[in-house]
C-alpha cells in the first residue's frame, strides 16, 4: 500500500488547522506555507475535508478553515476515506466476485482482509489531536536547520 500525496497533505493540512487557537479561522495561503502544500492540490483536498465535515470554511478576507468537529473526534482513518475513499489494501477484498473471479476459492484473500482490518484499526486510533502541529512543518524544519549551523 502507498498513501498518496493527498493523503499526506490532508493530515499535513488538519494537524496544523488543529493545534491553533480555538475558533479561528486559518487562511488557505498559510496552510500553504506552513504546510508546503502546493496551491493546485490544497484547494481539492480542503474541499474534500470541508464535504468530509472534518473542516468547515468562511470564504473572505477575513474566512478561512476551521476543524468541523474536535481534532480528538477525527481519525486519521477518516481523513485518508475522505480524499481517497474507503480503505481498501486489494479490491478482492471488498469486491470479492466482481473484482476476481477466483475470489471464492482464493487462499489468500483471507490475508488480505486480515492485514486491511489491522490497518483500519490502527488507524482508526490515531487522532489529529494527537499529532497536531501548531508550527507547521516548514518552520519547524528552518529552525533546526538554524540551529545545526550553530
Amino acid at each position: 500500500m502507498n498513501v498518496g500525496r493527498r493523503v499526506d497533505y490532508a493530515v499535513r493540512a488538519l494537524c496544523y488547522v488543529a493545534a491553533q487557537p480555538q475558533g479561528r479561522f486559518v487562511p488557505r495561503r498559510e496552510i500553504q506555507v506552513r504546510q508546503n502544500i502546493p496551491a493546485p492540490f490544497l484547494s481539492k483536498i480542503l474541499r474534500s475535508l470541508v464535504e468530509a465535515g472534518l473542516l468547515t470554511s468562511v470564504p473572505g478576507a477575513r474566512g478561512g478553515f476551521r476543524l468541523g468537529r474536535p481534532a480528538s473526534d477525527i481519525t486519521l482513518r477518516e481523513v485518508y476515506e475522505s480524499v481517497e475513499g474507503p480503505l481498501c489494501l486489494i479490491d478482492c477484498v471488498n469486491e470479492e466476485d466482481e473484482a476476481c473471479c477466483f475470489a471464492p476459492v482464493c487462499t489468500q484473500i483471507h490475508i488480505w482482509r486480515g492485514a486491511q482490518q489491522l490497518l483500519a484499526q490502527y488507524l482508526e486510533q490515531i487522532t489529529i489531536q494527537a499529532i497536531a502541529d501548531r508550527y507547521g512543518l516548514v518552520p519547524r524544519l528552518q529552525e533546526k536547520h538554524q540551529l545545526a549551523e550553530h
